[in-house]
């Protein structure tokens, strides 16, 4: 941690990794999508355990989830994204893939929200855009955050590179953010390391030190 112009400014993830700073994302880890990934049980499992370190620490966690709307509330984004996504040459063949309330739609069992912990839902692919997250995090003093879940080439990769324009420090958990085509990952992941800005660990280096978070007490 350096100290300067009367700021405190964390340069390692020991420093970020304090309950007082930290927050978890785990970004649509919803049924309907992981169940897309040729390796969705494994992604289960990374972010599992992550969740649980987090949980463990004392570690705020916020959950979002995609959701779709109605044909007729959509509008001509949401209609020419739900296009492109279904492969669909008529708008009027598009089908509302995630509407609220459906199955595909909820966090997967094994991640279930629990009553202390926050769930937004969002029509955006920045989990920024168009929910409290920005106004929730800054209200507990957070100024970091990590994410896990799916998909790193659709929406973490977004979330991350507006995160960094809202003054935040973003830990992207490389083997905690699922995916389904490995070639756009690898180059989000790029994207990402290039832009600066965020740190880049896997869940081996971030978990023993999210377990031990305290408050004010970075880990060693």
């Amino acid at each position: 941690m350096q100290r300067g112009f009367g700021l405190d400014i964390p340069e390692t993830l020991d420093d970020l990794c304090v309950r007082e700073r930290l927050a978890l994302i785990v970004y649509d880890m919803q049924v309907g999508i992981v169940q897309q990934l040729p390796d969705g049980e494994a992604v289960i499992e990374r972010v599992a355990a992550v969740l649980d370190a987090a949980r463990s620490g004392g570690i705020r966690v916020f959950f979002t989830r995609h959701m779709s709307l109605p044909n007729e509330t959509a509008g001509v984004a949401q209609l020419r994204t739900a296009m492109a996504w279904q492969r669909k040459a008529h708008v009027a063949d598009v089908i509302p893939t995630f509407p609220r309330d459906s199955a595909q739609f909820q966090i997967v069992p094994a991640l279930a929200p629990r009553p202390n912990e926050a769930v937004f839902d969002k029509i955006t692919m920045s989990a920024f855009v168009g929910t409290p997250l920005d106004i929730a995090l800054r209200d507990c003093g957070l100024i970091s955050f990590a994410i896990v879940g799916v998909a790193l080439e659709v929406g973490i990769e977004p979330t991350v590179r507006h995160a960094t324009d809202l003054a935040y420090i973003p830990i992207v958990v490389t083997d905690a953010c699922g995916s389904r085509d490995k070639d756009a990952a690898q180059r989000a992941l790029t994207a990402i390391t290039f832009a600066g800005g965020s740190l880049l660990v896997d869940s081996a280096t971030l978990i023993p030190r999210m377990r031990s978070a305290s408050p004010g007490e970075p880990v060693t």
